[in-house]
C-alpha cells in the first residue's frame, strides 16, 4: 500500500523488451535506498512494481503485458522522469490517501491554466472510471494523491500548488499528456457492496438509508 505522497523523482535509465513484457531500470539518486531490498514494492508513476535487482542508486523491475496494456509505460522512453514512493510502513503518516498502486486506466490532460500561484489542469478520464471521481474526493494521478476540485462529465479539475509541481513530474504535464489514474478505493468497494445488495437482498444489511446516515450519500 502507498499514500500518494511522492518521496523522490527518478529517471527511466533503461527499457528492455522481453518478448511481450518489459524490464525497466530507474535511476533515483535522491531516493533513500537504505531499507530497500529485493522483492520490495516501489510505486513508479503510480504503478506498484517489484524490485528484482538493485544497483547504485537504481532498481530494476519487470513490467507485465497486463501492466503495459493499462498504464503509460507502453509509451515510456529512456530519460522520462517518474514519481517514486516506497511502500507504506505501519508507522508512516497517511498524508495522502490509501493507494494500492494498481492503475485503473489512463487519463489525458486536456487543459492547463494559471490560478494565482497554482496551476489548474483538466484531465479526461475513461468513461468507465468517471463515475468513481467525485468533487473534493481523492484520486491518484501518476501516483500523486490529489484532490478533485470539480467534475464535468468525464473531465475533472486539479489545482496544483507550486510545491507539488516542483516535487513531482507535474511540471511537464501539458495538453495531450497521458497519465496513470487510480480511483479512490472506497468508491469501488461501495459500488460492489451496492451491487451485492441489489443481487441478494436477503443477505445484505447495507441500505441507501444506512449509507446516508453514515455520511456516504
Amino acid at each position: 500500500m502507498f499514500t500518494g505522497i511522492i518521496e523522490a523523482m527518478g529517471t527511466l535509465a533503461a527499457l528492455r523488451r522481453q518478448g511481450e513484457d518489459m524490464a525497466l531500470t530507474v535511476h533515483a539518486p535522491t531516493l533513500d535506498f537504505s531499507d530497500v531490498k529485493l522483492g520490495d514494492s516501489i510505486a513508479t508513476n503510480g504503478v506498484c512494481l517489484t524490485v528484482v535487482a538493485l544497483g547504485d542508486k537504481s532498481y530494476t523491475a519487470d513490467v507485465s503485458l497486463e501492466t503495459l496494456s493499462r498504464t503509460g509505460f507502453a509509451d515510456a522512453k529512456v530519460g522520462d522522469p517518474v514519481n517514486l514512493e516506497k511502500a507504506l510502513m505501519p508507522t508512516s503518516r497517511l498524508g495522502g490517501h490509501l493507494v494500492s498502486g494498481h492503475v485503473d486506466g489512463i487519463g489525458e490532460v486536456k487543459r492547463k491554466s494559471g490560478s494565482g500561484r497554482a496551476i489548474e489542469y483538466w484531465i479526461e478520464a475513461p468513461a468507465d472510471l468517471a463515475r468513481y471521481i467525485a468533487e473534493k474526493g481523492s484520486i491518484a494521478v501518476d501516483g500523486i494523491s490529489l484532490t478533485v476540485n470539480a467534475v464535468e462529465g468525464t473531465l475533472f479539475r486539479l489545482t496544483i500548488v507550486p510545491h507539488t509541481a516542483q516535487e513531482t513530474t507535474i511540471a511537464r504535464w501539458k495538453p495531450g499528456h497521458r497519465v496513470n489514474l487510480e480511483v479512490d478505493q472506497i468508491a469501488r468497494y461501495l459500488e460492489r457492496l451496492m451491487q451485492g445488495k441489489a443481487q441478494d437482498k436477503s443477505t445484505s444489511s447495507l441500505t441507501l438509508e444506512k449509507l446516508a446516515q453514515s455520511g456516504f450519500l
